[in-house]
């Protein structure tokens, strides 16, 4: 007891020492009052915004979160037309981004050399007369990080997380997983004819007539679908301990003989006596593959998939052919400005750069200040959280909250940024500043080879507005683009940003603590840490999630997949426990003071649903569900709220409102 009163006293220290005054208001509109709150809160908040906004031609969608980038990307866009526009020190990053930039808008010189830039490529697939031909093809554009057959990746070892070691993972599909191949709904019917025709398309651009275009595509999809037969689905790779294989490079040499894997090493340059083979199964299969498909039928496939890979760095009828295959999974109904797809390119090929440039102009030091403290409040608030389950043994709570404070937090961007010295970017060759990124940042992981593992490291660019937790490493991450509003406001009331990205902190926190998390110790080994009784009833508990999500019905008769969204979910329950947690103990919180005619818990919930504010379209969004781990943006709200106790006093929910449980079928996990 004086433990937890003691935690309770920091905590409360903390949120006084950096309260935001709650006289600073940020005002709250657009609440549908002729809804009920205990009904649909998702539309009772957002449900004015839902029915008038109209999502642009150029996107799949309109809101917060992951669209929140195609605004970010006009920001960025104008950093970029700014740098490009001036005389650059040659090697200087602006000197990089700008002219990465300027020839990626080129689009005359980009159109007048059509496809002579891939024509190398498809003269040595051409060329191809055995398997060992296939494979030094396919090894040859992995140094560009095309993982046409082979899905190479360096990362920590997750059962000796200080080193990182080769991963194998599945690959070798264009449909974006393997279900697509052998559903037989009309939808996803279409969505196969579609592909079959991109592929056939882009032959005929490259000079294949009609018929054996068509021709070549068939045997193409067929591979694919032979591939896609041994992948494993996205619901069975989110088991972390099978998909850890440890093997000698020696093993897999004597069981995929066909493969050539210590000729693969040699012509990457790299000595390795093991790597985990994620999913050996796809191995075999492509193994078998390479000697009972023809080596015409395979050299059909890779000129294919190598177009696929290449034809957004192309001429005008590759970019559009591409276009009308992706509207088909996206819903978008015109191509984006050609500034704005650049700018996303530049990002992607020379991210932490333009990164840089962007921390000066739009991310206040005191945002990163303010940041470090909400997450030292949350770990306090869900410390206390583990001290109270009823569920968990002492020894485990303990383990549990060795973790938590084991922790490391990226805030904003990273201390060391990513060096691009060695990247050559001239003006005028589009393709090829492509494919130089792109061989920089495979160098760059070969380096990492058996090397400790750099905890420093960003997985993602400063400016995207996301947030992640890293098990291997034991990290959370929040960059400066997700720490503007609705998540994070320097003027707003506690209420809003501890409903904002308290909660968003509260989610990645819990990602340590769901059904993949959860495997991993303090130092990100796969390493049990639980006293079996405990995991049981945890894992109990996560069932319980999976069923109640897989009864969430999204567009008619498409429901949530509850399995392979379990952690996102898990995550979301916990998440705005946390954060309620913790701002309770704020001076607000206990000031009842209404502002907009809602009470301090009122606007809470309300800032939860406001930064899922998120409209689709209809195509997105049957993709976004077959294939995401998260669920939609609707039960990002609803369904967690649904089980969490103070939102039904805050909102007078009773019996016979949609949104109604029992409290006794109310989950909760941490």
């Amino acid at each position: 007891m004086k433990k937890h009163l003691s935690l309770l006293l920091i905590l409360c220290f903390f949120l006084t020492r950096f309260n935001t005054s709650f006289a600073q208001k940020v005002s709250i509109t657009g609440i549908d009052t002729s809804l009920k709150p205990g009904d649909d809160f998702f539309m009772y908040v957002n449900g004015k915004w839902y029915n008038s906004v109209e999502i642009p031609s150029t996107q799949s969608g309109v809101g917060s979160y992951s669209f929140m980038n195609y605004p970010q990307r006009i920001r960025l866009q104008g950093i970029l037309d700014s740098v490009s526009a001036a005389k650059n020190p040659m090697g200087s990053i602006e000197q990089k981004v700008g002219d990465f930039y300027a020839s990626g808008m080129d689009t005359a010189t980009i159109n007048k050399r059509g496809f002579n830039p891939i024509k190398p490529m498809l003269k040595q697939i051409d060329g191809i007369k055995d398997i060992a031909g296939i494979m030094k093809y396919v090894t040859a554009q992995l140094k560009f990080n095309n993982y046409s057959l082979i899905g190479f990746r360096v990362g920590p070892d997750i059962k000796n997380s200080s080193i990182n070691i080769v991963n194998l993972s599945q690959t070798g599909i264009g449909l974006p997983e393997r279900d697509y191949y052998f559903r037989t709904d009309s939808s996803t019917r279409f969505t196969q004819k579609s592909y079959q025709n991109y592929l056939s398309t882009l032959l005929k651009l490259t000079g294949v007539d009609a018929s054996m275009a068509d021709k070549m595509a068939t045997a193409a999809y067929a591979i694919e679908r032979e591939l896609a037969a041994s992948h494993k689905t996205n619901i069975e790779r989110r088991n972390v301990q099978a998909n850890y294989n440890k093997l000698a490079v020696t093993a897999i040499t004597q069981r995929q003989p066909n493969i050539g894997w210590p000729l693969f090493f040699k012509e990457l340059g790299v000595k390795v006596d093991s790597v985990n083979m994620q999913q050996p199964a796809y191995y075999d299969r492509l193994n078998g593959l390479l000697t009972s498909v023809s080596i015409e039928d395979w050299k059909a496939y890779l000129r294919t998939e190598t177009l696929v890979s290449y034809a957004d760095f192309l001429s005008k009828p590759f970019t559009k052919a591409s276009f009308e295959y992706a509207k088909v999974l996206s819903g978008q109904a015109t191509q984006k400005p050609r500034g704005e797809e650049i700018t996303e390119a530049v990002d992607r090929s020379l991210g932490h750069g333009l990164a840089q440039l962007y921390v000066k102009k739009y991310f206040p030091e005191e945002a990163k200040r303010r940041m470090k403290e909400l997450v030292k409040n949350l770990k306090t608030a869900f410390e206390n959280r583990i001290t109270n389950l009823d569920w968990m043994s002492d020894s485990t709570k303990a383990k549990a909250k060795e973790k938590l404070y084991a922790f490391t937090e990226k805030i904003g961007y990273p201390d060391k940024w990513r060096d691009y010295s060695k990247v050559v970017i001239n003006r005028g060759t589009y393709f090829e500043n492509r494919l130089a990124t792109s061989k920089n940042d495979f160098i760059y992981g070969l380096s990492k080879i058996g090397q400790p593992v750099d905890r420093t490291e960003w997985g993602t660019t400063p400016p995207t507005v996301t947030a992640y937790n890293n098990p291997p490493l034991n990290e959370i991450v929040f960059p400066a683009g997700i720490l503007q509003p609705p998540y994070f406001d320097m003027n707003a009331d506690d209420a809003l940003n501890y409903g904002g990205i308290g909660m968003v902190i509260g989610h990645e926190i819990t990602h340590s603590f769901d059904d993949q998390g959860a495997l991993y110790d303090k130092q990100g080994n796969v390493k049990n840490w639980w006293k079996a009784d405990d995991f049981k009833k945890f894992k109990a508990k996560t069932q319980l999630v999976i069923e109640q999500y897989n009864k969430f019905t999204v567009l008619d008769s498409m429901h949530v997949k509850g399995a392979l969204t379990v952690g996102e979910n898990t995550a979301d329950i916990a998440g705005i426990a946390i954060a309620y947690d913790a701002f309770k103990l704020t001076e607000q919180a206990k000031s009842n003071e209404k502002i907009d005619g809602f009470t301090p818990e009122q606007r809470f919930f309300i800032s939860i649903a406001r930064i899922w504010r998120v409209k689709t379209k209809d195509a997105f969004m049957r993709t976004y569900v077959n294939t995401n781990p998260h669920s939609p943006a609707k039960w990002r709200v609803n369904g967690p709220l649904m089980n969490f106790t103070p939102f039904y006093k805050a909102f007078d929910v009773k019996p016979g409102d949609k949104m109604y449980k029992p409290e006794s079928e109310r989950i909760t996990v941490w």
